[in-house]
């Protein structure tokens, strides 16, 4: 469904640890190049509706589509830093995500908040309706990725990464790094301060329990919380520690699809490492496509596809 002439073969392996495995990743899967030129990828979202991914350029400001015909296309400009004054960093979107509306939500390092596109999928504008910006009267940081729950509230991480010199950026409000909620009336809700990089962010399937990665090379953790009966989170506690995460994707089943230095780490439900798509470098973030049949990643300046499993469940 998804190839189209110009792909290339990535210089990367797919390492197989268990036979749980063969239920996700096609046996033969390879790794693939379908665009790259950008300056750093993130934020993958597939959009079933259009047959189209949307990838945030994060260091050029700029929102990415691909698709099966056309291949990398501009999609939208500005998309996280809407002012005029010069700055460096990190400074476009970076999450993105559909509410239940279909409509784009982005988190914007530049901008410092999680907002919504006011214009449709099929004509996008740099016009933007802040859905947060603060908590208490502190800026956030810049917010990373963000979860959509089947209610409607947003969940979301605030590392400080978009910041100019980060942490010592003189107008950082916060003394914590932050994982937050926006309710359906737009009210936040501080979730979790003792995270040091709180960086992507997924629910398991049932969304009784939500994984946070920490992208911390000090404390390489992946936490895991339970929700309570009113959507906070409690009984936190370690999932894995082998390494530090930065996006997750969880499919399904309950299999946890893990991104950092050197590729993909795959894991069950139980935190069991089940295998690895090996890439050099660094991966941001993944995305599944076609009923859990594909997985993009977004690794570094390229923009990669893996066929999963055609027994793959379906959503």
């Amino acid at each position: 469904m998804f190839a189209q002439p110009t792909k290339k073969e990535f210089n990367g392996k797919i390492e197989k640890l268990s036979k749980e495995l063969d239920a996700i990743i096609k046996h033969d899967a390879k790794i693939e190049v379908i665009a790259d030129g950008f300056g750093w990828v993130e934020g993958p979202l597939w959009i079933e509706s259009r047959k189209m991914l949307l990838v945030s350029d994060v260091l050029n400001n700029t929102v990415y589509k691909w698709t099966p015909k056309k291949g990398k296309e501009v999609y939208l400009e500005y998309s996280g830093y809407t002012g005029t004054v010069p700055r460096t960093e990190e400074l476009g979107s970076n999450g993105l995500a559909l509410n239940h509306k279909g409509e784009l939500l982005l988190c914007q390092h530049g901008d410092r908040r999680v907002a919504r596109m006011n214009a449709s999928l099929d004509n996008p504008k740099a016009n933007y309706t802040t859905l947060a910006n603060e908590y208490e009267g502190k800026k956030f940081d810049s917010p990373n990725d963000l979860v959509i729950k089947s209610n409607g509230d947003i969940y979301f991480t605030d590392p400080p990464y978009g910041l100019e010199k980060g942490v010592n950026n003189p107008s950082k409000a916060a003394p914590y790094q932050g994982v937050y909620r926006i309710s359906k009336n737009g009210e936040v809700t501080l979730l979790v301060d003792s995270i040091s990089r709180p960086n992507g962010i997924a629910f398991f399937p049932d969304e009784k329990s939500l994984l946070i990665a920490n992208s911390d090379g000090e404390k390489p953790y992946l936490y895991l919380y339970d929700l309570d009966k009113d959507g906070l989170l409690v009984n936190g506690r370690i999932f894995q520690n082998d390494r530090g995460t930065d996006g997750i994707k969880i499919d399904k089943q309950g299999n946890v699809f893990t991104t950092g230095q050197g590729g993909v780490w795959i894991y069950n439900k139980k935190g069991v490492l089940l295998g690895k798509i090996k890439i050099e470098g660094s991966t941001s973030n993944c995305a599944f496509a076609d009923n859990y049949k594909t997985l993009f990643i977004t690794a570094d300046n390229n923009l990669l596809k893996v066929d999963l499993c055609p027994h793959c469940p379906k959503s």
